[in-house]
């Protein structure tokens, strides 16, 4: 087998056979496959794009290039999530303690971030004492013991992706339907969770603009992942503004904890109820996966969960507590102060806070999100580079959303900075993110499709 006759049939509209893309795959992971013919074949499929089949197998092989993580000491059906990535997600915080409250367990691996916001990892360690670095045995008895851990990735997880990523980033590759859903679902199988659920963004915010493209992503995915033997859903969220009111790793945990101690789940700010329906849209697609995991024995017993019924579960566990107490189980459980979680106002907080007045008067209609997510960046929130150390205090709180009338001078916004010689463009580059309208403008709706 030559590399060269693979570049020539992929070019020529050809399909891979199984051994074909597993002899790419491993030759490039060691060195055997250079780089400028690596770069060619990517070229190929991204002009000529790749089979459903050509897809999972693509995605099988870089999942076996590392390591797999083996849940198999774990009890029960594992269960987890991933999101494209968007301003102001922290959908994990809230989701992850309402499954393991009731009883689904959650063994969540998550990465650092790199570029405008921290990554969920960055987020935790916002808490005193969080430790993410804890050893796989704790790690599988934390989740058999409260049903919940979440550590950072293995370095060996998935390395053919990171490698071909690399390669893809530097080529003009990255944006290639098949090699998006590859690169994504190649490290969800290798963390080894039974059901997975997807929050495939879409809008100003994300990496997909529109519907139509969050779509394929999303059905590239769950086709990858059901084709896997995993159960998976694909939910396509809005991402046409940032995803609740706050952006900032000690902030967005802050309004993580604000949502799992309401009492009544009606008549919340539009920013909180955004935040509150994509989680628990997500949670509860999570527990029917658990529950309907095999589906012709739960069928044949009757026990087959509904949407509606995992909802109304989802809810209660916010609105009882539970959830709230687990989260504090789960950080006291890594080495984190648990009383941060009851007393929220104890998480770092930034040297200056300040308003953002509005300069117009108007309909806000439109949103530019990832200018949002850059203000952050500017104020120390995210990393430009692997080497950048995140501020974990800063970011942004903002009090007005898409479809709201402001009025001159009213407060659009806070800015948390420990650099008072940033607060000036940041309040700039935050209102120039909006766009006032004379006429009001309807939001988009949260939730915009399920795939499955």
């Amino acid at each position: 087998m030559r590399m060269y006759d693979l570049i020539m049939k992929k070019k020529n509209n050809g399909e891979h056979s199984k051994d074909e893309i597993r002899y790419i795959v491993d030759g490039f992971t060691k060195g055997q496959i250079p780089d400028y013919q690596m770069a060619s074949w990517l070229m190929c499929v991204y002009f000529n794009g790749m089979t459903k089949a050509e897809t999972i197998e693509l995605t099988n092989a870089m999942a076996d290039s590392g390591d797999r993580l083996d849940l198999s000491g774990i009890n029960g059906i594992k269960v987890d999530k991933h999101s494209t990535g968007g301003v102001g997600d922290k959908t994990t915080f809230i989701v992850a303690p309402i499954l393991a409250s009731l009883g689904v367990p959650i063994a969540k691996m998550s990465g650092r971030g790199l570029g405008h916001t921290g990554g969920t990892i960055d987020k935790l360690e916002a808490i005193k004492g969080f430790n993410v670095a804890i050893s796989e045995d704790e790690f599988i008895n934390n989740v058999n013991n409260i049903k919940l851990s979440l550590v950072g990735q293995t370095g060996n997880l998935a390395p053919a992706d990171k490698k071909i990523y690399a390669l893809r980033d530097v080529t003009a590759t990255v944006d290639s339907l098949p090699l998006i859903a590859s690169s994504i679902m190649s490290k969800k199988l290798a963390a080894g969770a039974d059901v997975i659920v997807l929050d495939v963004k879409c809008g100003s915010g994300a990496f997909m603009k529109d519907e139509v493209s969050a779509n394929a992503l999303a059905r590239a995915m769950v086709d990858i992942g059901n084709g896997a033997g995993r159960k998976t859903y694909g939910i396509i969220t809005d991402m046409n503004e940032p995803l609740g009111c706050k952006v900032g790793n000690a902030l967005e945990i802050y309004e993580a904890i604000e949502v799992l101690k309401l009492k009544k789940l009606e008549d919340v700010d539009y920013g909180i109820y955004r935040l509150l329906e994509v989680s628990l849209t997500l949670a509860s697609y999570m527990l029917m996966g658990a529950k309907n995991y095999d589906e012709k024995e739960a069928s044949k017993n009757s026990d087959m969960l509904s949407y509606e019924q995992a909802r109304k579960l989802c809810e209660e566990a916010i609105t009882s507590g539970r959830a709230l107490d687990k989260l504090a189980e789960f950080v006291k459980a890594q080495g984190g102060d648990a009383q941060m979680i009851y007393n929220p106002d104890k998480l770092p907080k930034a040297r200056y806070i300040e308003p953002v007045y509005m300069e117009e008067e108007g309909y806000l209609s439109e949103c530019k999100t990832s200018e949002v997510g850059m203000v952050s960046l500017i104020l120390g929130g995210g990393r430009e580079t692997k080497e950048s150390k995140i501020n974990l205090a800063v970011g942004i709180d903002i009090k007005k959303h898409l479809g709201d009338y402001v009025k001159k001078g009213d407060v659009f916004a806070y800015i948390h900075s420990d650099d008072k010689d940033v607060m000036d463009e940041a309040k700039a580059r935050l209102l120039n993110a909006y766009k006032i309208s004379d006429n009001k403008k309807e939001p988009e709706k949260i939730v915009k499709d399920i795939v499955y």
